[in-house]
């Protein structure tokens, strides 16, 4: 395999999470007329950044300005790379610092199922949407990715779901990440004015499918507005990885990093890396498609227990 770079999981996963608490989130745009839907929604708006992040701050102001009610349910702290992870504990800590904000001690899963449980208590939000995230989640960084997480939450329990992130697999700059996601959360806010304007008043995803949107980061200050934007798959190449190191003391070091490879056609990694923004359908049975069926069939041809 060519390795063009092997880029450390922290710096993509947890560079955000320095900033939540010095960087304030920018006003809200005005809203356009392809901003604002004919329906405007119930959102619950999540992330695994943190409740106070800039991305989610970012993103409620537009999605506010754009007439949508929202309410904010995301984790306390941050928690990036909790995947799906949900908490066994009988008890979960919760804060309420605003009317429109809920604040879970625990995973973005667990935000959600939060929200969905105790906030939407009579009827379910119209869409979740989870991010702006502070970075990509591309290839198996989404595998991992508490944002995707979060919205893979939402579609097992039948409500439909975007995941937002914006960054690409290059080291990155914290300032241009932040400015990038200013016409990432112009293009959230389309999407969502799209889907409730083709829903009819109907579902605005298929049921048993959401979607994973990631936004380039391009211009000298991150803020330049990508070049289209195409449906992919996700690319199965770059892997992440984990090397250990005795310490000799029962402890050992980890190094964790993003292994990087050529990106395939038609997948996300290929669309970012071309300035375009990846949108991906994410379900949550892993499903595999007909010929890896037909394959291990085959495999299983004549097996007895």
């Amino acid at each position: 395999m060519h390795h063009r770079h092997v880029l450390p999981l922290a710096a993509l996963l947890l560079c955000g999470s320095a900033l939540g608490t010095t960087v304030s989130s920018a006003s809200a745009s005005p809203a356009s007329s392809a901003d604002t839907p004919q329906r405007p929604l119930r959102i619950l708006l999540t992330n695994d950044d943190g409740y106070d992040a800039p991305g989610i701050r970012m993103l409620y102001d537009r999605l506010t300005a754009a007439r949508h009610d929202v309410t904010i349910v995301a984790p306390l702290t941050n928690q990036s790379g909790a995947g799906t992870r949900i908490s066994s504990a009988p008890t979960i800590g919760v804060r309420h610092p605003g009317p429109k904000v809920w604040a879970v001690d625990g995973s973005p899963s667990d935000a959600v199922d939060f929200g969905l449980s105790a906030v939407f208590t009579r009827q379910a939000p119209d869409l979740v949407v989870s991010g702006t995230n502070f970075g990509p989640n591309l290839a198996a960084l989404a595998t991992h990715s508490g944002t995707v997480g979060a919205a893979v939450t939402a579609v097992e329990n039948g409500v439909p779901a975007v995941a937002v992130s914006t960054g690409g697999l290059e080291p990155p700059v914290p300032e241009r990440i932040l400015n990038a996601m200013r016409p990432t959360n112009d293009f959230a806010v389309r999407l969502v004015a799209r889907l409730s304007d083709r829903a009819h008043g109907g579902p605005l995803l298929p049921r048993g499918v959401g979607l994973d949107v990631d936004h380039p980061v391009l211009g000298p200050d991150g803020s330049g507005t990508a070049r289209g934007a195409d449906l992919t798959t996700q690319d199965p190449h770059p892997v992440v990885k984990a090397d250990y190191t005795d310490n000799g003391d029962g402890t050992w070091k980890v190094r964790v990093g993003v292994v990087d490879a050529p990106a395939r056609p038609g997948t996300d990694v290929a669309s970012v890396e071309a300035g375009r923004v990846s949108v991906s359908p994410i379900t949550p049975g892993w499903n595999t498609t007909t010929a890896d069926r037909r394959r291990t069939a085959g495999l299983l041809t004549g097996l007895r227990p």
